[in-house]
């Protein structure tokens, strides 16, 4: 961004013209509402958008302009030094990927009083096909039958997520809690949890404490955690005696 100066969509039109032009396009501006248009030769139309950010209103546009041409792309200024808060700096892979699934090409472009205008092609117009991935689709699957019942609410919850590991970690929990301290063995036998063993020793949520050779008690974490999950142990009670 050009100091002391409010970044204007029109100040991104000349580099951006520029650019097309070496590439052996006419380009011209405003034309049916589409901010830039390049022609060369007998090849679709290039359309490209350009907003002072990414946001919304220029995906809008973007998808807007499909109709007019294959070949639409994005364009936005970001600033030389990008801080964190900086959309571009926390979700360029994202934002990428969104334009990538949309079919639309995008560009950044990077503006200074003392130095050319520095334009990057980060993706162009294609359609595009999913790839399915098996391996995640199984994983998906088998976590949705391992867990009990359905402890979460869709959206943002205000607890971590229930999943079907942090099912079985309660299961132990709780079996260590009704007898003080317990042996593997012995939890592994009366819940049933075949990873019992590797749930204590990694311990992921700090709920437990080695007291002896395979040997454990509850830590002050653990003993919070069958409070915050006490409706989940409930439900777990009540699907083992079913």
């Amino acid at each position: 961004m050009i100091a002391g100066m409010r970044l204007r969509e029109t100040d991104l039109y000349p580099p951006i013209k520029t650019y097309l032009e070496n590439q052996g396009y006419e380009v011209k501006s405003e034309i049916k509402g589409c901010d830039v248009i390049a022609v060369r030769g007998d090849e679709p139309p290039v359309i490209v958008e350009l907003k002072t950010g990414f946001n919304l209103p220029l995906l809008f546009q973007g998808i807007d302009r499909q109709t007019m041409s294959e070949d639409v792309y994005l364009a936005f200024a970001i600033p030389h030094k990008l801080k964190r808060t900086n959309p571009w700096f926390r979700y360029k892979r994202d934002i990428i990927k969104l334009c990538r699934r949309l079919g639309l090409g995008l560009i950044t472009v990077r503006l200074s009083e003392d130095r050319p205008a520095d334009i990057q092609v980060h993706q162009d117009p294609a359609p595009y096909v999913p790839r399915k991935n098996k391996q995640r689709q199984g994983s998906l699957l088998q976590e949705f039958e391992r867990r009990v019942g359905d402890p979460n609410q869709g959206g943002i919850n205000k607890r971590p997520i229930v999943t079907a590991y942090r099912q079985d970690a309660l299961r132990c929990a709780a079996y260590i809690n009704e007898h003080g301290k317990a042996k593997v063995s012995d939890i592994r036998q009366n819940t049933q949890v075949e990873k019992t063993a590797a749930i204590l020793q990694r311990d992921v949520y700090g709920w437990y404490q080695r007291v002896d050779r395979g040997v454990y008690e509850l830590s002050p974490k653990g003993n919070e955690a069958l409070t915050t999950f006490v409706d989940v142990l409930e439900s777990l009670k009540i699907s083992a005696e079913k």
